[in-house]
């Protein structure tokens, strides 16, 4: 029989296993100089939503000045805002992603200065895995022309469906709860954020601000702070991060509705569309702006998108220390398979690491071995 005094000792340190799943360490910082280092660029026109926009590549990027590095070592995705262009013309502008995957036990921090606003403009900071859309995509931030309220959502297979129900609790308004991407033209389900801050001019006035999603076992949870409301767990930029010290979120998608697997590890994505599907939609136009998308905008003049402009102090991701394999660049591709053509970062394979509730799976049976071979030496 084992001493209580040493079988005490040894189980102390694993308590974490059972109950810790909110404390993240820091991964990856994407800020400053090299800001652009580890990020693709999707070197084409928008071939996915309708788009009027040609995003560039990264050496027209730097060369036009849509994407680089201020003085103030912040950095600037835009739209060109000095080309006048004839008709027919698309729009250069610009659309990014990560190398590196994001899968369960994640936690991405984006800190903005600014963000586009505008009649016909269409920004969104969101993610996505390979097999875009049956793979899961979160959207954290994303609002077209001059919307009264941005918004956050997720698309997946069918199968998974936002909680509205008093126990789910979040500050956001529903929109809508199917998450299928089958549903009302890929529509998701959408929690809006009323928060006059967290999107446009309001947002640039309020000197920027912080959002935070958090891929973790209970589900995916959303959160924006402005400038001057950022919690101190966020301000420490080196420092672990406890998502139980931010408060309700604005947006939340419990796994007791939307099983993870839906979700795979994900590319995090910054673009600027132009019109398309969503910012285009006659109907949806004419509610905060007027004439057409295109013809007024678009190929109009180019100071309509003197503030198409994300400007980003930093990008951070952590992960769950229980989860040392949620964040992982993809291995390149066998070389028998065709890469895709459109990017210019790193291919986009599947990605080792946990899928669902694997990892967690795992953890948990370990423990109980462990615990039951402790507590079988006591009797």
């Amino acid at each position: 029989m084992l001493p209580l005094g040493l079988v005490i000792p040894l189980l102390i340190p694993l308590l974490p296993l059972t109950f810790a799943h909110n404390i993240y360490e820091l991964n990856t910082e994407y800020a400053g100089p090299t800001f652009f280092d580890e990020w693709g660029f999707f070197d084409n026109f928008d071939n996915l939503t309708e788009g009027s926009a040609i995003y560039v590549s990264a050496q027209v990027g730097a060369s036009e000045k849509l994407a680089f590095v201020n003085e103030a070592g912040n950095a600037i995705i835009k739209v060109d805002n000095t080309t006048k262009l004839k008709d027919g013309a698309f729009r250069n502008t610009v659309r990014i992603q990560t190398n590196a995957v994001h899968g369960l036990g994640s936690l991405w921090v984006a800190d903005m200065v600014h963000v586009p606003y505008g009649c016909s403009v269409w920004p969104a900071w969101w993610s996505s895995a390979p097999s875009w859309p049956a793979s899961g995509e979160i959207d954290t931030f994303e609002y077209v022309n001059l919307m009264p309220n941005g918004q956050m959502a997720l698309h997946t297979l069918p199968g998974c469906t936002l909680d509205d129900s008093p126990s789910n609790k979040f500050t956001g308004l529903i929109n809508s709860t199917d998450c299928s991407f089958e549903f009302n033209s890929n529509q998701g389900c959408v929690v809006q954020n009323t928060n006059s801050t967290a999107y446009g001019e309001g947002f640039a006035n309020a000197g920027g601000g912080v959002f935070v999603t958090e891929f973790g076992v209970d589900g995916i949870s959303i959160w924006f702070f402005t400038r001057s409301a950022i919690p101190a767990t966020l301000q420490n930029g080196t420092g672990d991060i406890n998502t139980t010290m931010l408060g309700t979120p604005v947006a939340n998608f419990p796994a007791s509705t939307c099983n993870l697997s839906f979700i795979e590890p994900q590319h995090l994505t910054l673009n600027i569309d132009l019109c398309g599907a969503f910012a285009g939609d006659p109907t949806i136009f004419a509610q905060t702006c007027s004439g057409s998308c295109y013809q007024d905008y678009v190929i109009g003049p180019p100071s309509t998108y003197d503030t198409a402009y994300f400007e980003i102090k930093s990008i951070r991701t952590y992960h769950d220390p229980l989860f040392p394999n949620a964040i992982v660049i993809p291995p390149p591709p066998n070389i028998t398979q065709a890469a895709p053509p459109i990017f210019t970062g790193q291919p986009f394979a599947a990605a080792p690491g946990v899928q669902g509730n694997i990892g967690w799976a795992l953890i948990c049976s370990l423990f109980a071995i462990l615990f039951l071979g402790l507590t079988e030496g006591l009797l």
